[in-house]
C-alpha cells in the first residue's frame, strides 16, 4: 500500500511559478510511474504530467505544456511539479497519484493510489 502527501500549493499571483511535492512511503517508489491530477471547482478531474519510474519518459497535457515540469528524486521518494507562469485557469486541487508500472498515461483509472490532493490559487 503506498501513501502519498501532496505539499507546495497555496495562493499566487498570474505569472508566479510554485513547486508541488509529493512524497510517497509504503512502496518502493522506484517501481512506480507517477502522475499528477488537477481538479477545479465544479469540473472533472484532469490530467496534467507523467513521468515513468526512471524518470526518462514524462508527458504533459497540451494546457501545461511548457510551463510545467514533472520530475522525481527516486533517493527521496518525491515527485515533483514545477509550474511556471501561471495562470487564473490553473487554479485547482492537484494531485499525485502512482500506478505499479513502468509508465502509465493520462487516465486516472490508470492509477492506483492517490494523494489528499494540494489547492493551487492563481489570483489575475
Amino acid at each position: 500500500q503506498v501513501q502519498l502527501v501532496e505539499s507546495g500549493g497555496g495562493l499566487v499571483q498570474a505569472g508566479d511559478s510554485l513547486r508541488l511535492s509529493c512524497a510517497a512511503s509504503g512502496g518502493i517508489f522506484s517501481s512506480y510511474a507517477m502522475a499528477w491530477f488537477r481538479q477545479a471547482p465544479g469540473k472533472e478531474r484532469e490530467f496534467v504530467a507523467t513521468i515513468s519510474w526512471s524518470g526518462g519518459s514524462t508527458f504533459y497535457a497540451d494546457s501545461v505544456k511548457g510551463r510545467f515540469t514533472i520530475s522525481r528524486d527516486n533517493a527521496k521518494n518525491t515527485v515533483y511539479l514545477q509550474m511556471n507562469s501561471l495562470k487564473p485557469e490553473d487554479t485547482a486541487v492537484y494531485y499525485c497519484a502512482a500506478a505499479p508500472r513502468y509508465y502509465s498515461g493520462s487516465y486516472d483509472s490508470e492509477y492506483d493510489y492517490w494523494g489528499q490532493g494540494t489547492q493551487v490559487t492563481v489570483s489575475s
